[in-house]
Protein backbone atom coordinates (compact mmCIF):
# COMPACT_ATOMS: atom_id res chain seq x y z
CA UNK A 1 0.00 0.00 0.00
CA UNK A 2 1.47 3.16 -0.78
CA UNK A 3 2.25 6.02 1.83
CA UNK A 4 -0.25 8.96 2.18
CA UNK A 5 1.06 12.87 3.03
CA UNK A 6 -0.35 14.56 6.31
CA UNK A 7 -3.16 15.72 4.57
CA UNK A 8 -4.16 12.17 3.35
CA UNK A 9 -3.24 12.23 -0.27
CA UNK A 10 -0.78 10.15 -1.96
CA UNK A 11 2.72 10.29 -1.70
CA UNK A 12 3.92 11.43 -4.90
CA UNK A 13 6.09 9.09 -7.10
CA UNK A 14 9.06 9.81 -8.41
CA UNK A 15 7.11 9.93 -12.05
CA UNK A 16 4.58 12.29 -10.39
CA UNK A 17 7.53 14.89 -9.61
CA UNK A 18 8.72 14.67 -13.49
CA UNK A 19 4.92 15.33 -14.58
CA UNK A 20 4.88 18.55 -12.35
CA UNK A 21 8.54 19.67 -13.56
CA UNK A 22 7.51 20.14 -16.92
CA UNK A 23 3.76 21.42 -16.00
CA UNK A 24 1.75 18.35 -17.67
CA UNK A 25 -1.81 17.37 -15.32
CA UNK A 26 -2.33 14.34 -14.45
CA UNK A 27 -4.26 12.63 -12.06
CA UNK A 28 -3.46 10.31 -9.12
CA UNK A 29 -4.73 6.80 -9.25
CA UNK A 30 -4.12 3.74 -7.10
CA UNK A 31 -5.62 -0.06 -7.71
CA UNK A 32 -5.15 -3.26 -5.64
CA UNK A 33 -3.36 -6.03 -6.86
CA UNK A 34 -3.05 -9.37 -6.72
CA UNK A 35 0.10 -11.83 -7.06
CA UNK A 36 -0.22 -14.14 -10.47
CA UNK A 37 2.48 -16.31 -10.41
CA UNK A 38 5.94 -14.73 -10.23
CA UNK A 39 4.17 -11.11 -10.82
CA UNK A 40 2.14 -8.68 -9.21
CA UNK A 41 -1.54 -8.10 -11.07
CA UNK A 42 -3.44 -5.45 -11.51
CA UNK A 43 -7.29 -5.54 -10.38
CA UNK A 44 -8.45 -3.30 -12.76
CA UNK A 45 -12.15 -2.06 -10.70
CA UNK A 46 -15.66 -2.54 -12.18
CA UNK A 47 -16.90 -0.02 -14.76
CA UNK A 48 -13.55 1.48 -15.46
CA UNK A 49 -12.51 1.25 -19.38
CA UNK A 50 -10.08 -1.31 -19.32
CA UNK A 51 -8.76 0.09 -23.10
CA UNK A 52 -7.85 3.36 -21.45
CA UNK A 53 -5.41 1.46 -18.89
CA UNK A 54 -1.78 0.99 -21.01
CA UNK A 55 0.90 -1.11 -20.06
CA UNK A 56 4.44 -0.38 -20.89
CA UNK A 57 6.27 -3.01 -22.35
CA UNK A 58 10.43 -3.54 -22.53
CA UNK A 59 11.48 -4.87 -25.62
CA UNK A 60 15.15 -5.56 -26.99
CA UNK A 61 15.58 -4.60 -31.14
CA UNK A 62 18.35 -6.37 -33.10
CA UNK A 63 19.66 -2.45 -34.01
CA UNK A 64 17.97 -0.25 -31.21
CA UNK A 65 18.61 -2.30 -28.02
CA UNK A 66 15.86 -1.98 -25.43
CA UNK A 67 12.82 0.22 -26.77
CA UNK A 68 8.88 0.13 -25.18
CA UNK A 69 5.67 -0.15 -26.56
CA UNK A 70 2.60 1.18 -24.89
CA UNK A 71 -0.56 -0.37 -25.71
CA UNK A 72 -3.79 -0.76 -23.72
CA UNK A 73 -3.79 -3.97 -21.27
CA UNK A 74 -6.73 -5.61 -23.05
CA UNK A 75 -4.86 -6.12 -26.48
CA UNK A 76 -1.42 -7.37 -27.80
CA UNK A 77 1.61 -5.91 -29.00
CA UNK A 78 2.43 -6.61 -32.54
CA UNK A 79 5.75 -7.31 -32.55
CA UNK A 80 6.45 -7.33 -35.97
CA UNK A 81 4.63 -3.22 -36.03
CA UNK A 82 7.03 -2.38 -33.42
CA UNK A 83 9.72 -3.72 -35.20
CA UNK A 84 8.84 -2.02 -38.57
CA UNK A 85 7.79 1.03 -37.13
CA UNK A 86 11.66 1.12 -34.88
CA UNK A 87 13.92 0.18 -37.60
CA UNK A 88 14.59 -3.35 -36.41
CA UNK A 89 13.92 -6.08 -38.62
CA UNK A 90 13.01 -8.62 -35.19
CA UNK A 91 11.86 -7.17 -31.72
CA UNK A 92 11.66 -9.53 -28.11
CA UNK A 93 10.02 -8.92 -25.09
CA UNK A 94 13.10 -8.29 -22.36
CA UNK A 95 13.47 -11.45 -20.41
CA UNK A 96 11.59 -10.80 -16.84
CA UNK A 97 14.82 -11.70 -15.00
CA UNK A 98 16.37 -8.66 -16.92
CA UNK A 99 13.41 -6.18 -16.34
CA UNK A 100 15.07 -4.76 -13.41
CA UNK A 101 18.17 -4.12 -14.63
CA UNK A 102 17.27 -2.79 -17.84
CA UNK A 103 14.75 -0.45 -16.57
CA UNK A 104 15.16 0.16 -13.05
CA UNK A 105 11.84 -0.91 -12.52
CA UNK A 106 10.13 -4.73 -11.33
CA UNK A 107 7.20 -5.85 -13.41
CA UNK A 108 4.07 -3.86 -13.17
CA UNK A 109 5.75 -0.67 -12.42
CA UNK A 110 7.16 0.21 -15.69
CA UNK A 111 6.44 3.44 -16.98
CA UNK A 112 6.85 5.45 -19.97
CA UNK A 113 8.01 8.90 -18.18
CA UNK A 114 10.47 6.95 -15.85
CA UNK A 115 12.67 4.66 -18.54
CA UNK A 116 12.29 7.85 -20.28
CA UNK A 117 14.06 9.96 -17.79
CA UNK A 118 16.49 7.02 -16.66
CA UNK A 119 17.67 5.86 -20.35
CA UNK A 120 15.80 7.50 -23.23
CA UNK A 121 14.96 4.39 -24.62
CA UNK A 122 12.73 4.78 -27.97
CA UNK A 123 8.96 4.72 -26.80
CA UNK A 124 5.81 4.00 -29.18
CA UNK A 125 2.55 4.00 -28.37
CA UNK A 126 -0.61 2.59 -29.89
CA UNK A 127 -1.80 5.13 -32.10
CA UNK A 128 -5.65 4.55 -30.17
CA UNK A 129 -4.06 6.49 -26.92
CA UNK A 130 -4.89 10.08 -29.79
CA UNK A 131 -8.59 8.93 -29.77
CA UNK A 132 -9.08 9.43 -26.09
CA UNK A 133 -8.86 12.57 -23.69
CA UNK A 134 -6.66 10.40 -20.86
CA UNK A 135 -5.10 7.21 -20.69
CA UNK A 136 -3.52 5.66 -18.18
CA UNK A 137 -0.06 4.39 -17.50
CA UNK A 138 2.23 3.05 -14.39
CA UNK A 139 3.30 6.07 -12.40
CA UNK A 140 6.37 3.68 -11.46
CA UNK A 141 5.22 1.66 -8.58
CA UNK A 142 2.90 -1.88 -8.23
CA UNK A 143 -0.13 -0.72 -7.97
CA UNK A 144 -0.20 3.29 -9.02
CA UNK A 145 -1.04 4.59 -12.33
CA UNK A 146 -1.60 8.37 -13.45
CA UNK A 147 -4.15 9.84 -15.46
CA UNK A 148 -2.66 11.83 -18.28
CA UNK A 149 -3.46 13.28 -21.92
CA UNK A 150 -1.48 10.94 -24.37
CA UNK A 151 -0.33 14.03 -26.78
CA UNK A 152 1.33 15.32 -23.39
CA UNK A 153 2.98 11.92 -22.34
CA UNK A 154 4.10 11.40 -25.72
CA UNK A 155 5.40 15.34 -26.24
CA UNK A 156 7.13 14.65 -22.56
CA UNK A 157 8.96 10.93 -23.58
CA UNK A 158 9.54 11.95 -27.39
CA UNK A 159 7.31 9.16 -28.12
CA UNK A 160 5.99 8.35 -31.50
CA UNK A 161 2.25 6.66 -32.42
CA UNK A 162 1.91 3.96 -33.97
CA UNK A 163 -0.62 1.02 -34.68
CA UNK A 164 0.79 -1.51 -32.25
CA UNK A 165 -1.99 -3.55 -31.87
CA UNK A 166 -2.07 -6.87 -32.82
CA UNK A 167 -4.98 -7.56 -34.66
Amino acid sequence: MSKKNKRGKLKKTQVEQILDKHKIKYQQLQFSTHQDGDVQTLDVPDGMDQHLMYKTLVLSGNKTGPLVGVVPIDVRLNEKALAKVSGNKKVEMIPLKKLVKTTGYVHGANTPVGIYEKHHFPIFIDSDAKNHETICVSSGQVGRSVKVNAEDLAQLVHAQFADLEQK
